[in-house]
């Protein structure tokens, strides 16, 4: 299903599967989530790349090829493929160690084809085991949704202990990580859109011990907020609800603007800040971690020729959970 012009439906291509080069695998691709990044991607938020693109970057595969160079890694091994599709290795950041902010980045499903299709070519040092007690379509969503809230969980309980986690936007990223924190024993806090029933019910059966609509205040101050909606006005609603010294946690990729917002809002040792891309260590951490936690996305499956129909439902709303595309 293949991207040709942003805010255009995804077109069905039929072409032979490619062969992987140096140091790629090729992967037939069992199940792919659809991720609001995809969305970014197809609605032009994150302009084009290149000339056209496959979206998706939550893969599950089979390895059924293995280009010149690979080693240790067999044909059949079921392997993710996240949003980080490569990195240049020796910009300052990745010498740092912190290869999320590389300069000369690939990503899955934005300048290198991704997993809407029935072959996916990945770069072999950018592909992960999966464990082995998640289903395809269970561990898909994971691979972003699961990573990037992961990664926002961590920054928002660096500094000091968290015991009441506020979670904006309740849906494939948000639901995943709050069976993680109920697991941590934290207290977790749903906001939604305003009358999302839906979206409130799934969080209290995910063990949040609070739900309600965006602009609604918590019973009592959160240590820590972590915001999964692309919605700028959500962040003064976030700062006003943390405590003294809370943080809050922007966790995507693209947001719309941030509003002015008194100063007071920030002051008293409020911190606000921003998640970028994953690394390799993070997933090495997460996956293990969110199986044995016995986190599971709750999934609604689409057939691959209906991404354009899963695309618009995620834009509207229209189901709670992760959705996931099934070749």
């Amino acid at each position: 299903m293949l991207l040709r012009q942003p805010r255009r439906p995804l077109v069905a291509d039929a072409c032979e599967p490619a062969e992987p080069g140096p140091g790629e695998l090729r992967l037939r691709v069992r199940a792919c989530g659809v991720c609001r990044t995809d969305l970014h991607v197809v609605d032009g938020d994150l302009p084009p790349r290149r000339p056209s693109v496959v979206p998706g970057h939550e893969i599950v595969g089979v390895v059924d090829a293995v280009g010149p160079g690979v080693e240790g890694v067999a044909l059949g091994e079921r392997r993710g493929v996240p949003w980080l599709g490569g990195t240049c290795g020796i910009c300052p950041y990745c010498r740092e160690g912190r290869e999320n902010l590389c300069d000369s980045p690939e990503f899955t499903g934005w300048t290198r084809d991704g997993g809407y299709a029935s072959s996916v070519i990945a770069r072999a040092d950018y592909c992960f085991p999966l464990p082995p007690g998640l289903s395809d379509e269970a561990a898909a969503p994971l691979l972003c949704a699961g990573l990037i809230g992961y990664r926002a969980w961590r920054l928002a309980c660096a500094d000091w202990p968290v015991r009441r986690l506020g979670l904006y936007g309740f849906g494939a990223a948000a639901h995943l990580l709050a069976q993680l924190a109920t697991y941590d024993g934290q207290a977790g806090y749903a906001f939604t859109r305003t009358g999302d029933e839906a979206a409130q019910s799934l969080a209290r059966g995910l063990g949040c011990v609070w739900a309600g609509g965006s602009e609604d205040a918590p019973p009592e101050p959160l240590d820590a907020a972590i915001i999964f909606a692309p919605v700028g006005d959500l962040v003064p609603l976030a700062l006003a609800a943390v405590r003294k010294g809370g943080t809050v946690v922007c966790g995507g990729i693209h947001m719309s603007d941030i509003p002015s917002f008194p100063y007071a809002r920030l002051w008293e040792e409020r911190r606000l800040v921003s998640v970028a891309n994953l690394t390799r260590q993070d997933a090495r951490e997460y996956l293990p971690l969110a199986a044995a936690a016995g986190v599971r996305p709750h999934v609604r499956r689409y057939p691959l020729a209906e991404a354009n129909a899963a695309l618009d439902d995620l834009r509207r709303g229209a189901f709670t959970g992760a959705a996931v595309l099934i070749p």
